[in-house]
């Protein structure tokens, strides 16, 4: 059975008062693996008690710890919750454990599989030596590339997203990524909002063929997503059914990505694999942070989805 590896960061985010596990790559290694869908993370932790947070997160999915690494010096990524009038603002933290992942272990880590597609983003390439090992497992590897871009304030440069746009073969985005790269690339700066015109869409097309990317995934929140493909096919999902409620944002876009690579390994049709990803991003937002804390909320969407 093939297998998607996850490469990236994992960490905790400290609101002093409690932690909560995180990193946009640990959120889909997770999802995945509540699903029973085969994952290997690839990341690094501290000796310290934040890694024996993240350790205890692999137990509780029941995730292969083939692909984490122990670092003795550096420690377990962590990222500051400040709160303030606006609502929390979040302090990533520079030289941690994810910033080191040493290459000979990924490698040996991913010649243990036969990956079906590699995941990765933008946080942990802000340092070369995570960044070169993605690169190696890239060349490694024919896996199908999917990037989620990720982009975090003041922790990439144009030329990180660049290199990860040619690097890809799918790249998911959402709407302000997607104005950035128009800005850097396609040079227009749409009035109205992305992908209501047909200028924004001439656009998206461009992007795809500059890179070479099989697809262009575009996410609107609670307006759905659209799916450039390749060959000039465009998939529109704007007909989610809304939460109940919403209680934040935090880990949507983890969510999407999740479902959208548990769909190409399971051979659900395209259409479908798209509405059940924005459908699962919704119900995330309707959770307190990016992954449910009782595993009970992934049944309904095991049974749901278990004839096909």
């Amino acid at each position: 059975m093939t297998t998607t590896v996850v490469y990236g960061e994992a960490l905790v985010d400290d609101f002093l008062s409690e932690q909560a596990v995180g990193g946009a790559p640990f959120n889909v290694a997770r999802h995945l693996a509540a699903f029973m869908s085969p994952q290997l993370a690839i990341t690094r932790i501290g000796d310290d008690r934040n890694g024996t947070i993240v350790r205890a997160e692999f137990e509780r999915f029941a995730m292969s710890e083939a692909g984490l690494q122990l670092d003795q010096m550096e420690e377990t990524g962590r990222v500051v919750v400040e709160r303030n009038v606006r609502g929390h603002r979040f302090v990533i933290l520079p030289g941690q454990a994810y910033d080191y992942i040493n290459p000979e272990q990924a490698l040996a880590a991913l010649e243990s599989v036969e990956a079906s597609a590699i995941y990765f983003g933008t946080l942990a390439q802000r340092c070369p030596r995570s960044r070169d090992t993605l690169y190696a497992l890239l060349d490694a590897s024919n896996a199908t590339r999917y990037l989620d871009l990720n982009l975090r304030e003041g922790q990439f440069d144009e030329r990180c997203v660049f290199h990860s746009l040619h690097a890809a073969d799918i790249v998911k985005v959402n709407e302000e990524e997607l104005e950035s790269l128009f800005a850097w690339y396609v040079d227009i700066h749409p009035s109205e909002p992305p992908l209501d015109g047909d200028e924004v869409r001439a656009a998206c097309a461009v992007l795809v063929q500059i890179f070479g990317l099989e697809a262009l995934i575009v996410t609107l929140g609670h307006r759905g997503s659209v799916y450039f493909g390749a060959d000039g096919e465009v998939i529109v999902h704007r007909d989610n059914p809304p939460p109940p409620f919403v209680i934040d944002s935090v880990g949507a876009g983890d969510a999407f990505s999740a479902i959208f690579l548990l769909g190409r390994t399971r051979g659900w049709a395209l259409g479908t694999t798209l509405a059940r990803a924005n459908e699962f991003a919704g119900a995330v937002c309707a959770i307190p942070g990016a992954i449910p804390r009782s595993l009970n909320f992934y049944d309904k969407w095991v049974a749901r989805w278990r004839s096909g």
